[in-house]
């Protein structure tokens, strides 16, 4: 089987495809390759791909229509995984028009692409549990409201959930998305605090705790991540004529850590003391994030297995390897 998997040079649609590769499918990667998230990363990340015969990559920009119609010419694709977009809750303040580029109409893009593809069976795609916002019910369940998003990520994640349950109501497109909670791992990125605590740790320099480290996330190991995406793909929604084909689920570890917990877990994996630079809450952020996962696990069986301890020791052993780091 053909998999399309957008944003196969990022981090987890870089693990995502390695896993169906693995398994013995074709997977066609598409990324433009911003340098956002460090582009020699990227690099490195597509010659792991690279190794297996069944990838072909193309450095197409989703949100140029004709360019995406001419990278996928010829093809059958039957599964759409679409993990390509601009992250970054922070960096969404200093530049948004790169949101709605790259998430409204990348998104929108490859809608078209799958409505008008005759192997189309699935769409699963990447939303974000920022889209939750400033909700203080925990955990946050996929039925709570979703409209006060408190950053533009948030608000271009919500509106690419409605655009798709718009062309799944009109079209009958079956459509699941996938909502991420704080993902870490080998292969990381860096613009996310596990990879920036582990540089500043392993460089002696301090580590910005914002919130005065009042703060928690529901870390998701990474190949519980994948775990997740390959299951769900597996099993596209049922059109019963009732309600539109597309479902969106929480894909979380179902157990927060408060941010000094994973400081002194870091800590013990590099064998190194954090200097702490206690900052203010930064605009656009939430205190606590924790994901009601029920749904995922009644639908396709999603059940996490990493603890905190385990997927941050294989992170921090990727780094050194990764940097060249003695211990």
């Amino acid at each position: 089987m053909t998999y399309l998997v957008t944003g196969a040079a990022g981090f987890i649609g870089f693990h995502t495809a390695g896993r169906l590769l693995a398994r013995g499918e074709r997977v066609i990667g598409i990324d433009c390759l911003t340098g956002y998230g460090g582009l020699e990363l990227k690099r490195d990340r597509l010659a792991e791909l690279e190794r297996f015969q069944g990838f072909v990559f193309h450095q197409t920009d989703l949100a140029d229509d004709k360019a995406l119609a001419a990278a996928l010419a010829g093809e059958k694709i039957c599964k759409v995984i679409h993990l390509a977009a601009q992250p970054g809750v922070r960096y969404s303040i200093e530049n948004p028009h790169a949101y709605i580029h790259s998430n409204i109409s990348g998104h929108l893009n490859v809608l078209e692409f799958c409505r008008h593809h005759d192997a189309f069976e699935h769409l699963c795609y990447a939303s974000s549990s920022s889209v939750y916002g400033g909700n203080e019910k925990l955990p946050y369940c996929e039925s709570d409201p979703v409209d006060h998003p408190v950053s533009l990520y948030a608000a271009t994640k919500r509106a690419d959930e409605l655009i798709s349950h718009s062309y799944a109501h009109l079209y009958r497109m079956p459509q699941t998305g996938l909502r991420f909670f704080t993902v870490y791992g080998p292969w990381g990125r860096p613009d996310m605090a596990v990879w920036l605590f582990t540089e500043a740790l392993f460089g002696g320099k301090p580590i910005e705790v914002f919130n005065r480290g009042q703060m928690g996330r529901d870390l998701t190991y990474i190949d519980d991540v994948t775990e997740a995406i390959l299951a769900a793909a597996g099993r596209p929604p049922k059109d019963d004529d009732a309600e539109p084909p597309h479902r969106i689920y929480n894909v979380g570890n179902n157990q927060p850590v408060p941010l000094l917990r994973l400081i002194e877990v870091l800590e013990q994996a590099t064998g190194r003391q954090a200097q702490k630079a206690m900052m203010p809450m930064q605009p656009g952020d939430v205190k606590q994030t924790y994901a009601d996962i029920a749904a995922a696990a009644e639908d396709f069986g999603f059940a996490p297995k990493t603890d905190i301890e385990t997927g941050v020791a294989r992170f921090v052993d990727w780094y050194r390897s990764y940097r060249g780091i003695d211990r």
